[in-house]
């Protein structure tokens, strides 16, 4: 079996762009992937073109190969573009291999160590709290869902005072809880928005009491020194890892005992190959992986899979899509979970090609805050 084409599709999920991605073989065997668009959605596909170069003629199954293959062709380590398009190439490669074998890809991987794979709903923002008990209980009787993440934000970080906003926040999270049901999760990703680790401390506080599900990412990933600070003095599950890119990052979060729950986002480190990697590594520091998954169908199909053989998973982000018109039969939760599909080769998934003949491309770009005194913050 021979690699023949890479095809390239701009579709969009909902009001983000995204890039599907097609390897055709000589056997008529063609493998997809779902691409992260960073933020120059239109560099990645003259990318690929690029590393198809390194692929044509090769075996599709021969994954670790081919990814070893794109990674050492780069002279210095491919960064958010370059892990992005060899991560949708991964996943085209691993989705030929389970179709060629007859066999879903986690059985490829050692086969499924659990039944079914645990979701949570990202809300994403800080609803009144009647409100949030009207959207879980939704989600719960629509999908089964338990478990939710919620910003801890009730209002613009950067004003007022900085205690009343931690007061505010501990005041919420105990309202929800006395509303909601008591076997519902809940989780706060705080967006990396706070620079200083103490505030960050001060925030974990104030929503302790309440037995928040994790606390995700509240300041900046890059200095890893200060995540070991700030596990050290809060009580709550810590959770952070969607901004780090490989193995080494990982390891290096890992060492310093920064985390207890981490975060690799599959399409952004280096596809299935390299988050397996990554979470034997968590395994090894007792730590366990709840993905970022912010995408679509396809990525979330992929994330699965991986759920499925990884022993030390924890739960899935997923948001159930209004707009992905491709995707023929994405996985969708029942009782708060994903079922296997065992009777599927590949990932399971099948992509609707009459749909991609258009491009449904759509424009969109992270707004950078602004201050009360008029300089930037990450928003």
């Amino acid at each position: 079996m021979k690699i023949t084409a890479l095809k390239t599709f701009m579709q969009r999920v909902d009001d983000r762009p995204r890039l599907l991605v097609k390897i055709e073989t000589d056997e008529g065997i063609s493998g997809w992937g779902e691409a992260y668009n960073h933020g120059p959605d239109w560099a990645l596909p003259p990318l690929l073109e690029y590393m198809f170069n390194y692929l044509v003629g090769e075996d599709p199954r021969r994954v670790e190969y081919l990814v070893l293959k794109l990674n050492q062709q780069c002279r210095f380590p491919p960064g958010a573009l370059g892990l992005a398009a060899i991560s949708v190439i991964d996943h085209a490669l691993w989705d030929i291999a389970g179709k060629a074998a007859g066999l879903p890809v986690y059985m490829l991987l050692g086969g499924h160590v659990r039944d079914r794979v645990k979701v949570y709903c990202g809300v994403y923002t800080a609803p009144d709290p009647e409100h949030a008990l009207d959207q879980t209980s939704e989600l719960h009787e629509k999908y089964g869902y338990t478990a939710f993440k919620l910003s801890p934000y009730r209002r613009d970080l950067h004003a007022g005072r900085w205690g009343e906003l931690v007061k505010e926040t501990g005041d919420y999270f105990g309202r929800v809880r006395a509303l909601t049901p008591s076997h519902f999760e809940f989780a706060f990703d705080a967006h990396a928005k706070i620079f200083e680790p103490y505030q960050a401390v001060q925030l974990a506080q104030a929503i302790a009491s309440h037995d928040p599900y994790f606390y995700e990412e509240p300041i900046r990933p890059e200095h890893i020194p200060a995540w070991r600070e700030l596990k050290s003095k809060v009580t709550v599950p810590l959770a952070t890892g969607e901004s780090l890119y490989n193995r080494f990052e990982f390891l290096s979060l890992l060492s310093a005992q920064g985390a207890d729950i981490i975060q690799p986002d599959i399409c952004v480190v280096g596809g299935l190959s390299e988050m397996r990697r990554i979470a034997a590594l968590a395994e090894a520091h007792y730590a366990t992986v709840a993905p970022h998954n912010p995408m679509g169908p396809l990525a979330t199909a992929v994330n699965i899979h991986f759920a499925a053989a990884q022993p030390n998973f924890k739960v899935l982000e997923f948001k159930p899509h209004i707009h992905a018109p491709w995707a023929i039969d994405p996985y969708i939760p029942v009782d708060g979970h994903m079922e296997l599909r065992p009777d599927r080769p590949g990932w399971g998934i099948e992509i609707d090609e009459k749909v991609l003949a258009t491009d449904d491309y759509i424009h969109w770009e992270r707004k950078v805050t602004r201050k009360p005194d008029g300089s930037t913050a990450y928003p």
